[in-house]
C-alpha cells in the first residue's frame, strides 16, 4: 500500500437501530458518536437502519406473498397465453 493515499482504518461499532444489535469490527467509516463497548474502550459507533439481527431473510419473519393471485389477476387482465409469447 503506498502510505498517505488510503483513509485511516480502525475499530467501529455498528449497531442495528432496529434490532438493538451492535457488532465491533474494522472499517474506514467513522462515526461522529462514541460508545463504550465491553472491553472498557471508547470506540466511534455508526448506526445502521438493518443488520443481520433486524433483516428479516435472516431472522425468518419474510412475508409470503400471494402469488397466486398475482398470476390469476395478469391472466384475467391479458388472457391465459399472454405472458407466454415468444416462448417455443
Amino acid at each position: 500500500m503506498q502510505p498517505e493515499i488510503h483513509p485511516p482504518y480502525g475499530p467501529v461499532v455498528f449497531r442495528d437501530k432496529a434490532g438493538g444489535f451492535a457488532f465491533l469490527t474494522r472499517s474506514t467509516l467513522t462515526g461522529d458518536k462514541t460508545v463504550e463497548w465491553e472491553d472498557g474502550n471508547t470506540y466511534p459507533v455508526v448506526d445502521v437502519e438493518i443488520s443481520s439481527a433486524s433483516h428479516p431473510f435472516y431472522t425468518g419473519q419474510t412475508r409470503v406473498l400471494d402469488t397466486a393471485g398475482r398470476v390469476e389477476r395478469f391472466e384475467r387482465r391479458y388472457g391465459a397465453g399472454a405472458g407466454r409469447r415468444g416462448v417455443r
